[in-house]
């Protein structure tokens, strides 16, 4: 299904579009879509990535990578989520990368979320996803402590399959995956308003749209 939602996500590309681009499975085979595309079409393409691995995609795929410090708007930009409720409300940071792919989300003139309908849920409290929070190492054991005040029902350190240790992100900082039992709107703020939280994984007021791949095809949600 990511397949689907991958080409409807590629096939909005425009020649001369300056677009930001996620991270993860989904939008690598957006990517390797596009690639198609540019060398069918000739498209002349730009893309602000999120990732240093999407970056090297970009490039192998014919997308002209701009600088990180490009000053303007983005046409558009696409990302892949964690989980999305019915208000587009989205819990990202899987791959570890959500402080650039926030980023790039409000640089965006128009911003969609590439899902499949596994991911889809009425709200976040069904999706039981922790939300991942970007830290500073020297204020862990505080955000910890501050995560659970503010109503974390469980805070795990993240850490690697194929290393000892922890999880380190491409800006040097920690990773905390915090289970929270409720969502309200402002959770988002209070997980910032924490000294030492570089940013969180909640994406919530940002997604302009949401393309779902689902046996039926892709379905168009907005927000």
């Amino acid at each position: 299904m990511k397949e689907l939602v991958a080409k409807e996500i590629a096939a909005k590309v425009k020649d001369g579009d300056l677009i930001g681009v996620g991270t993860g499975s989904t939008v690598d085979l957006a990517i390797d879509e596009l690639a198609k595309r540019i060398v069918t079409e000739k498209l002349q393409v730009h893309a602000l990535p999120t990732s240093y691995q999407t970056a090297w995609r970009c490039q192998q795929a014919g997308i002209k990578v701009v600088d990180p410090h490009y000053r303007g708007d983005l046409s558009w930009g696409f990302d892949g989520a964690d989980a999305v409720d019915s208000k587009l409300r989205a819990i990202k940071g899987k791959g570890g990368a959500m402080l650039k792919e926030k980023i790039m989300a409000v640089r965006c003139r128009t911003y969609y979320l590439v899902i499949d309908e596994s991911k889809l849920f009425s709200t976040l409290e069904e999706s039981k996803c922790p939300v991942p929070v970007e830290v500073v190492p020297e204020a862990l054991s505080l955000v910890e402590q501050e995560l659970a005040r503010i109503g974390a029902r469980s805070v795990t350190l993240r850490t690697g399959s194929g290393k000892h240790g922890p999880i380190v992100t491409e800006a040097a900082n920690l990773i905390l995956d915090a289970v929270f039992p409720s969502f309200s709107d402002k959770l988002e703020a209070e997980i910032k308003s924490i000294v030492g939280v570089v940013e969180s994984g909640l994406f919530f007021g940002l997604a302009d749209y949401a393309l779902v791949a689902g046996k039926a095809g892709v379905k168009t949600l907005q927000s």
